[in-house]
Parts: C-alpha cells; sequence; structure tokens
C-alpha cells in the first residue's frame, strides 16, 4: 500500500539557499509534499521534528553544533529521512539509520525525481537495508573522475578510504587488498577489472595484480627481462615489479 499524500514533510538546512531549493523542487512536483516547517540548525530541527511529527524529513547532514546524524539521535519520534550532503562519503553512513535516500548537493531536477519515484514505491515500513546494494548504488552514481573516497565494508560498518591517500592495490584470488599510504590495508570483494574501471586516471595498471596510484611514484628502476621496479613513496617505500607485458605502456608514459 502506498503512503497517503501529500506527504507531511520538514526541511532541515543552515543553508537558506539550499532550504529554497528544496522548496522549489518539492514545489515542481504537485500533491506529492506538504511543507510543515523549515529548521534551519540541529537544535530547531530536533524540537519541530518531535512537535509537528513528519511523515518525511530532507535532512542537511554538516550543519555548525549538531550534524544530522545527531539530530537523529535525539528524537522521541523518527520519521522517513531523505538526505541532503555536499560530502559523498557521509552517503552510506547515511543509510545507517532509517534513511530512505540520499541527495547530493547541488540537487538535481532529474535526481529528485528519482527520490520521487523511490518513495512512490515503499510502503509504511522501512525498506531492508542490503549494505552491498547500497555501496554498489553508491560507484554507479559517481563518474570515476569525479570519485574521491572508496567505500569499504568493515564489519557492520562502511567507511571510505580517501583514493588520494591509497599508494597500491593488490588483486589476491578473488579479493582486493587496498593499501594506503599509511601502511593500513583493507579487503574488498571484487575484482582489480570492476575497480580499475571506476578509480580516477591516475591509478595505473603495471601488472596483472596491481594498480599503483601514480602521484605517489617516486622512482622506476629497469629491471630484468622487460620489467621494471616501481618504488612508491609511502610508509614502506613499497617496491612493486611490473608484469612484462605492461613493459611498453610503462615505458610510453614515463617516457623512458
Amino acid at each position: 500500500m502506498k503512503l497517503n499524500q501529500p506527504w507531511k514533510t520538514i526541511i532541515v538546512d543552515d543553508e537558506p539557499l539550499a532550504r529554497l531549493r528544496l522548496q522549489t523542487l518539492a514545489g515542481e512536483h504537485p500533491g506529492k509534499f506538504e511543507i510543515i516547517a523549515e529548521a534551519e540548525n540541529g537544535e530547531e530541527a530536533i524540537e519541530k521534528i518531535n512537535r509537528l511529527r513528519p511523515e518525511y524529513i530532507f535532512l542537511d547532514i554538516q550543519m555548525p553544533e549538531i550534524s544530522g546524524f545527531d539530530v537523529l539521535k535525539k528524537l522521541d519520534y523518527l520519521p522517513k529521512v531523505i538526505f541532503c550532503t555536499a560530502y559523498d562519503e557521509f552517503a552510506l553512513q547515511a543509510f545507517d539509520t532509517h534513511c530512505i535516500d540520499y541527495l547530493v548537493k547541488p540537487l538535481t531536477k532529474e535526481r529528485f525525481a528519482k527520490t520521487i519515484a523511490k518513495l512512490e514505491q515503499i510502503n509504511n515500513s522501512s525498506p531492508a537495508i542490503n549494505l552491498n546494494k547500497l555501496i554498489e548504488q553508491f560507484n554507479q552514481e559517481h563518474r570515476k573522475n569525479e570519485a574521491t573516497s572508496i567505500p569499504v565494508k568493515v564489519g557492520d560498518r562502511v567507511i571510505f578510504v580517501r583514493l588520494d591517500e591509497v599508494s597500491y592495490i593488490q588483486a589476491d584470488e578473488k579479493y582486493v587488498t587496498v593499501v594506503t599510504k599509511h601502511s593500513k590495508s583493507y579487503i574488498l570483494d571484487s575484482s582489480l577489472k570492476k575497480l580499475e574501471d571506476k578509480l580516477p586516471d591516475y591509478f595505473i595498471r603495471v601488472h596483472k595484480s596491481y594498480l599503483i596510484n601514480k602521484n605517489l611514484l617516486k622512482e622506476i628502476r629497469k629491471h630484468f627481462n622487460n620489467r621494471f621496479v616501481l618504488i612508491l613513496d609511502d610508509y614502506n617505500q613499497s617496491r612493486i615489479t611490473s608484469g612484462r607485458s605492461y613493459y611498453p605502456d610503462i615505458k610510453a608514459m614515463f617516457e623512458l
């Protein structure tokens, strides 16, 4: 059964223009939302949500003093939440709450329409959360040259590893290991090929089992049998020997 409409909704954002943008987008879908209040900070949001008990809230994540996540912790009534954020790394953390969807600023008409379609499909119970599916969605919605971090599942949490801090990525059977320049490592249940397609161009394949961050490349030494030893400027001064089939590409890329 679909939810009754219009949906009683509160907009929470510390930026007046962001609140106005949401008002405008909601107004372009007549009969869907009844905006019953706005809040410009976390304290005001907590008071109005508890008192007015909306069905939905559009909630900014990063606000001064009280964040969007902290707002939810202090509610005695929990509506369904659409997070609005300018920070991609918060996207999956949002789904650890009762979040229905997230919108990355600047908000677009097309993405807002997808949120409307999602709300039309759900019923009065909160939807089941599939963490792996959300990670896949996150990767699909961000073009690879715009990606700044990679979501990594750690137990029942998702953390975000900054790509500019990744030294290299190594494949081992069905898993890949992400190693940062600080010598931290994380295991992904993925293939190197799938990962390579989503990464920025500064990650280059130098071996069938290795991708390296060329921005952290410190030195290249010629090795026997048409190979190179690539030394990275990370905590361990990591040394990776390239594969023979990658010799021409590496030679041309670095004009060796």
